[in-house]
């Protein structure tokens, strides 16, 4: 790795699922040498995805990390997954970073999903590139997906490497600025050359329209270019670079990463113009301090990912932010306030590392050993810093599955098994359910949970089973009545005497549960009436239909009587638990079903089936977009309908569909939804009866 700190450049791979991200990765790490040979996807062999389960679904389930050196430029390379399935922690490890190279395929171009990605990398606040890969496929359309680029808040692209052909005869780049082309040598490299004929009328104008790009990014360089008409070389590329760090500008580059094609000029573009670690704007403290990077004073790391490795443990993957370290440097962990020794750091290349004996700087990216008390998010620094990184809000899970053993009576052995798994992947969730007593794992998706459980099965040898879980109905009420609670007992020595009346009224959706005080005169003693609320409160979570918890109703107790020695805080509990039931008979309970927001992203060619899906699901289209090809649908279904939804949609669009779901509201359930739920319900109860 270069010692050379202002060569340094600190990035991810950022953009939609599918579009290239961990190809191109691989062509750069053989152009700089950091590998022998470029692993391929269909191969299963590529040097980023190599978790058994990313082999097997041939996609990338988690970021990956590979530093290397090309000449005096040293690169800390971050491949992001881009399925919406595995972004859960695509905020944290942006924020760990100086800068994005942004990915978009000349086939699909820009997508909904390449939307998603590219807000993340803006609301990070991160200079970027951009590579529009996939030029030697059928389909590919470069212009297309240029022209698609501008439609990206805040994309200001300026094409600086345009294809000299495609697909089939994708045979080399013209560098605008240069004027020349740079044509494909075999097995990579490219030698230079006069540009072809039929482009060299057009170049004069792409080379004007990249100027004016550049010029209208900084004032004093528009002004001028108004004035003399032209801009001197150094000026041009002085201010492409101020406006690429400043997030004003978008350089553009057509590559081809299957087929090794363009690697040079894309590390030549990032070397050139992205940041490096001491160019990053100051960081944000929790407290409202900053932190501007330097070589000098305490250190400070950032903890922006954990990973497991089986033969080292726990591996704690940190950006310097100031500072330097080495094996000697000891932080302090700014969360719990204990002190950890780094010990040596080591260098990632994929699932290899490499240990690293000299000092390290700001934006370099380690891996920390067998750290004792640290996990993702977490800041250490130097007790004289004391300096904590403002982390971002993470993505809520937005869809849950129970789990279970394949042996019963290992619940608890499944249960760790998947905890284990929380360090490395903080977009996983675990519970258990105190209403259905499931052990619940949370998640971005269906997949997501999948993948969950195949890596817990493996690692940890445990049988387990993903059951789809009881969906989360609730009860509640339509009508209102007045009754009385009375709960006497005597059997010797002091009894048991709670007298209330109650009554209940239903209230607007989501307005939970409220309790009212209406007694005068001093009719139930004052210390009695949380009794009474408690007791409503009690019996209520257990339901009256179907056993689910009963919400948006008011209790209001008005009147009682009380027996000065056998008068309790029990006994007014089980009255008001007696009143709750007694009410339930004449307030006509009704059910309430969970209903989610769905958007779906699918080819426009299956838009008309996946609505007439949505339909047959009691699915609500909301509204529908189509950008190039591609459909984002939203719509409102309840929750019971989709909770399998993920396969079926994979049915329906060949694989090329994907969705996300988010809690929406409770409305009431249809009459055969409640009768199936309540006949469950009673069949379960004269089982365990």
């Amino acid at each position: 790795m270069s010692g050379n700190i202002h060569a340094q450049r600190t990035y991810a791979l950022a953009g939609a699922g599918g579009s290239g991200k961990t190809t191109l990765a691989e062509m750069l790490l053989l152009e700089a040498g950091a590998v022998g040979r470029q692993g391929k996807i269909e191969d299963g062999n590529t040097t980023l995805d190599y978790e058994p389960e990313e082999i097997k679904r041939r996609g990338s389930i988690q970021p990956a990390f590979a530093a290397f050196a090309r000449g005096e430029a040293g690169h800390f390379l971050v491949d992001l997954p881009g399925d919406g399935n595995f972004i859960g922690d695509r905020d944290m490890v942006l924020t760990g970073v100086d800068a994005a190279l942004f990915v978009i395929d000349a086939v699909d171009g820009v997508r909904p999903l390449t939307r998603r990605a590219w807000n993340a990398v803006k609301k990070a606040g991160l200079p970027t590139c951009c590579a529009i890969t996939k030029l030697d496929r059928e389909r590919a359309d470069f212009d297309a997906a240029l022209a698609g680029l501008p439609s990206l808040p805040g994309m200001h692209p300026v094409l600086l490497y345009a294809p000299i052909g495609g697909q089939t005869d994708f045979k080399g780049l013209v560098d605008i600025l240069a004027g020349k082309a740079l044509m494909f040598k075999d097995g990579g490299g490219v030698e230079e050359a006069a540009p072809p004929a039929d482009m060299a009328r057009d170049l004069a104008s792409l080379r004007e329209k990249a100027v004016e790009n550049i010029a209208e990014s900084d004032d004093a360089l528009m002004e001028k270019y108004l004035e003399e008409g032209e801009l001197a070389e150094e000026e041009i590329l002085d201010g492409l670079r101020r406006g690429v760090v400043a997030g004003r500008l978008t350089p553009v580059i057509a590559v081809s990463g299957l087929e090794n094609k363009g690697a040079g000029p894309l590390l030549d573009m990032i070397e050139r113009l992205l940041p490096s670690g001491l160019e990053h704007a100051p960081f944000a403290g929790k407290d409202g301090t900053t932190l501007t990077p330097s070589t000098d004073g305490p250190a400070a790391c950032f903890i922006l990912k954990t990973l497991s490795d089986p033969f080292a443990g726990q591996l704690s993957l940190a950006r310097v932010l100031t500072g330097a370290v080495n094996s000697d440097t000891t932080l302090k962990n700014m969360r719990n306030g204990e002190h950890e020794r780094l010990g040596t750091p080591m260098l990632m290349l994929g699932k290899n590392q490499t240990q690293w004996k000299e000092s390290l700087g700001p934006g370099a990216v380690v891996a920390l050993a067998k750290l004792k008390n640290t996990r993702t998010g977490d800041t250490l620094s130097g007790d004289k810093l004391a300096f904590a990184l403002k982390t971002p809000e993470l993505s809520p899970q937005l869809i849950s599955y129970a789990l279970a053993p394949k042996e019963k009576g290992e619940e608890d052995k499944v249960y760790a098994a998947v905890q284990r798994l929380l360090d490395e992947d903080i977009a996983l969730k675990l519970a258990r359910d105190e209403e259905t007593g499931d052990i619940l794992v949370s998640g971005m998706g269906q997949m997501h949970i999948e993948t969950a459980v195949e890596r817990a099965r493996r690692r940890y040898k445990v049988d387990i089973l993903l059951k789809t879980p009881k969906v989360p109905y609730r009860e509640t009420i339509r009508g209102t009545a007045q009754v009385q609670g009375r709960h006497k007992k005597q059997s010797g020595g002091r009894g048991q005497f709670g007298d209330c009346w109650v009554e209940f009224a239903p209230l607007e959706r989501g307005a939970g549960y409220v309790f009212e005080d209406g007694i005068v005169g001093g009719v139930i003693p004052r210390q009695y009436i949380p009794a009474v609320d408690k007791g409503v409160q009690e019996a209520s979570a257990r339901g009256f239909l179907a056993g689910y918890p009963m919400v948006d109703f008011k209790a209001k107790v008005y009147d009682g009587s009380y027996h000065t020695v056998d008068s309790s805080e029990m006994a007014f509990k089980v009255a008001g638990s007696l009143a709750f039931k007694k009410a339930m008979e004449s307030c006509r309970p009704i059910l309430l079903e969970p209903v989610v927001t769905l958007t779906i992203t699918v080819p426009d060619a299956c838009m008309g089936d996946v609505i007439g899906d949505l339909s047959g699901r009691r699915g609500k289209v909301q509204g529908s977009e189509s950008t190039a090809g591609v459909t984002e649908i939203k719509a409102l279904a309840p929750m019971n309908e989709i909770l399998r939804y993920a396969p079926d949609l994979r049915s329906m669009t060949g694989g090329q569909g994907s969705f996300t779901v988010e809690f929406s509201h409770y409305e009431e359930a249809p009459p055969p939804v409640t009768e199936k739920v309540t006949a469950e319900y009673r069949q379960n109860k004269a089982q365990e009866g």
